[in-house]
């Protein structure tokens, strides 16, 4: 009886290792199908990708701040200014309150507003 009911059981152990097998073929099969290249038909065009343009890089670049949202309450590019970022950056180096602030709005690293309240110069010009 024993011996009958070990037979069984290989029998069992053997059909499920059968049926796995099986199982991992078909979907080793399916996944080939899937994934493997297929032939286009005469209908079907072949599309070449774009070729890619080389990078340019300018030897002489040209610094566009047009693309900056001016501060509120600064004159526009429009409105002539007798003033011109020439680096200057202390009070010291100023000649007038108007000056100043034309400064501390348009040009590059002042250091005009110790206290950040956006006055400059205010012990030496505007006061």
């Amino acid at each position: 009886m024993e011996r009958m009911a070990c037979q069984i059981g290989e029998r069992s152990v053997k059909l499920k290792t059968f049926v796995l097998l099986v199982a991992a073929g078909v979907g080793g099969l399916a996944a080939y199908d899937h994934f493997r290249p297929r032939l286009l038909s005469a209908d079907e065009a072949v599309v070449a990708p774009a070729p890619r343009r080389p990078i340019v890089v300018d030897p002489n670049p040209v610094e566009d701040r047009s693309w900056i949202k001016p501060r509120e309450g600064t004159p526009t590019a429009e409105a002539a200014s007798p003033y011109q970022c020439d680096g200057r950056t202390m009070c010291s180096q100023m000649r007038s309150c108007e000056e100043a602030k034309y400064f501390l709005q348009h040009c590059p690293g002042p250091q005009m507003d110790g206290d950040n309240d956006g006055i400059p110069c205010e012990q030496q010009w505007c006061s």
